[in-house]
């Protein structure tokens, strides 16, 4: 069987498929056809129905959960992992909270912009760009703010850029949980038994990841574009963990804690069907 798998060039992503791209490991008698694309744009092929199984951002997956069941492998899920709120002048939480700064968001439906509609509600005045453009936005004076996630948590400060909040540092205060950012589903009109051997091969390739390190580097290289080796490495040293092998209680709980706290705010819709992939 041929299915249709989308993720992210992101380090973190090619670390954990790169197994399954590259056939290092047991397949099932599965094949997949590769797309890789920007995570806002994985989330709105998502909307589409157009991937069988696809990398999305939790935010995005309250949208689609009729269409979609979430894996129990290869989430990003983690603790000081989160989000940055970021600018070139120092600013103000005070002023983020009053709503007059205008902020570079990566994507209307990542889980990025969820958070920071959860902390600062009055903060509407957002324009969508592409995750690796905000930095260069705010630097150029086009944006007060801007959100950032992905390898730019690392790159800001030696821009001159200045954190004015970690969204991560703000959800684990105010929740006690890991964030949940993104997350692999498997399109639900799929045979029961063909979702759980994506399952399993998933997580074989997270495990092949973990035990064969280097194997996967010729891959996240490829797609790392001017990124630095150290950077590769740290950016998949804060997404990838035991969660991305299985979410496991504690993980599910966060994910649902994340879809009750947004649905109880207004931010998502009420989701009636189940979340996680069955038994």
């Amino acid at each position: 069987m041929k299915l249709s798998l989308g993720f992210s060039p992101c380090p973190n992503d090619c670390f954990m498929f790169d197994a399954i791209v590259n056939r290092r490991i047991d397949l099932e008698g599965l094949e997949f056809s590769i797309r890789m694309a920007d995570v806002e744009a994985l989330n709105k092929a998502a909307f589409a129905g157009q991937a069988d199984v696809t990398k999305l951002s939790y935010h995005a997956y309250a949208y689609c959960t009729r269409d979609y069941v979430l894996l129990d492998a290869g989430s990003a899920l983690g603790r000081n992992c989160g989000p940055l709120l970021i600018s070139k002048r120092p600013i103000a939480v005070e002023e983020v909270a009053a709503g007059a700064l205008a902020v570079a968001i990566p994507g209307r439906y990542t889980t990025a912009n969820f958070l920071l509609g959860l902390a600062y509600p009055a903060a509407l005045n957002k324009t969508e760009l592409l995750f690796s453009d905000i930095e260069a936005a705010v630097l150029d004076g086009r944006f007060d703010a801007g959100l950032i996630i992905h390898e730019n948590r690392f790159t800001y400060a030696a821009k001159g850029l200045k954190k004015i909040i970690d969204l991560g540092e703000f959800w684990e205060g105010e929740t006690g949980a890991p964030i949940p950012l993104g997350g692999i589903v498997v399109n639900r009109s799929l045979q029961g038994e063909v979702q759980r051997a994506v399952n399993r091969v998933l997580r074989r390739s997270v495990e092949y990841a973990f035990a064969h390190r280097a194997a996967s580097l010729p891959f996240v290289r490829e797609h790392a574009q001017e990124m630095s080796e150290e950077v590769m490495y740290r950016h998949i040293d804060l997404y990838v963990n035991a969660y991305s092998v299985d979410l496991g209680v504690e993980g599910k709980r966060a994910v649902e804690l994340l879809f009750a706290r947004a649905a109880g705010t207004g931010i998502i819709p009420e989701v009636k069907q189940s979340l996680f992939i069955a038994a």
